[in-house]
């Protein structure tokens, strides 16, 4: 009996300890059984493609939860950032329309951040708001930049070979969102996980009266987040508008919502000060197959966005659920 017990015990353990693993494997696997299409090279290609804008927006979102904040600016930075890109790639060029859409979406984060914190807004709610309303404020101001129009690459009359190839491009078998992802999916892990400013990151996400008595200086690493998740949502938007070739001023709609799930998913928690870009992977991962794997079974638009709410409200109450046997046991 005892051994059985112990059988249990590892096994509950185990689906506790990688339950992101193995959600990702038996949805994979019944969509195998119910449409076998799911394997087929388009698809694949189709989900790695999916994989690269969401990727990104949720590795800038990962920062901000860490240390106890929500950036829901991330849609309007994406609208901006895509919107002066692509207009400034005929009289620039693309290489100089690339690097200032990049820088763009940090200034927009530091903006974030200064107004964070000159307002004092040091909790999440606080900060959540502001970043909502400047959300708003960096969408119309995208209308006002496009005129309410979407812009085609194909009409533009100069080179847009990297653009091209930063949304069709492969090396190997591999698309170069996913490489670029992958390159700053280690910078960051490495950033946060081995240096003095990333290790700061996470204190002060866990307590910041302690994080700033302990002599880690608050107000500098709520900027460093936030200007990292402006810069990460505008290469999100950059790669987004290489893949479906048009931009429109609401193209970053609903990334914000689909970051915070991936990387609640992905295991890192609301209350801040634990989690991990390598978790929030997993996340992105999950969210991506989820809604490839509705859009084959034919699920309708509408069944999908209740479906996804469900999955968002199901992660949030499960690490509320978490923190609080943590603080109970």
């Amino acid at each position: 009996m005892s051994t059985l017990s112990n059988v249990f015990t590892k096994v509950t353990k185990f689906l506790k300890e990688y339950m992101i693993m193995v959600a990702i494997i038996a949805l994979v696997v019944v969509t195998i059984i119910v449409e076998p299409k799911f394997l087929s090279t388009q698809n694949i290609t189709n989900i790695m493609g999916q994989l690269g804008a969401l990727s990104f927006v949720a590795l800038g979102m990962t920062f901000a939860i860490v240390s106890g904040f929500i950036d829901l600016s991330v849609a309007g930075i994406i609208n901006i950032v895509a919107v002066t890109t692509i207009s400034l790639i005929q009289p620039l060029g693309q290489v100089p329309a690339l690097l200032i859409g990049l820088a763009l979406g940090a200034l927009l984060g530091f903006i974030n951040s200064s107004l964070v914190v000159s307002a004092g807004a040091m909790s999440m709610f606080d900060a959540l708001f502001i970043t909502f309303g400047m959300s708003t404020v960096y969408s119309a101001m995208a209308l006002i930049i496009s005129g309410g129009s979407t812009q085609q690459m194909r009409w533009l009359e100069t080179d847009i070979s990297i653009f091209n190839t930063i949304g069709s491009g492969t090396v190997s078998i591999f698309p170069v969102p996913i490489i670029i992802f992958l390159v700053c999916l280690v910078l960051l892990h490495i950033f946060l996980s081995k240096t003095y400013r990333g290790r700061s990151i996470m204190l002060s996400g866990g307590n910041k009266t302690a994080a700033r008595l302990a002599g880690i200086p608050v107000k500098t690493t709520v900027m460093l987040i936030f200007t990292i998740s402006g810069l990460m949502a505008a290469l999100g938007g950059i790669v987004q508008f290489s893949r479906i070739t048009h931009v429109s001023p609401i193209i970053g709609f609903g990334f914000e919502l689909n970051a915070i799930l991936a990387v609640v998913i992905g295991g890192t928690t609301l209350k801040g000060g634990n989690g991990g870009v390598i978790r929030t992977l997993l996340g992105v991962l999950l969210v991506t197959l989820l809604s490839n794997c509705m859009n084959l079974l034919g699920v309708g638009t509408h069944i999908q966005s209740i479906l996804s709410g469900a999955v968002f409200i199901t992660a949030i109450w499960l690490d509320n659920r978490k923190e609080l046997k943590g603080a109970y046991a």
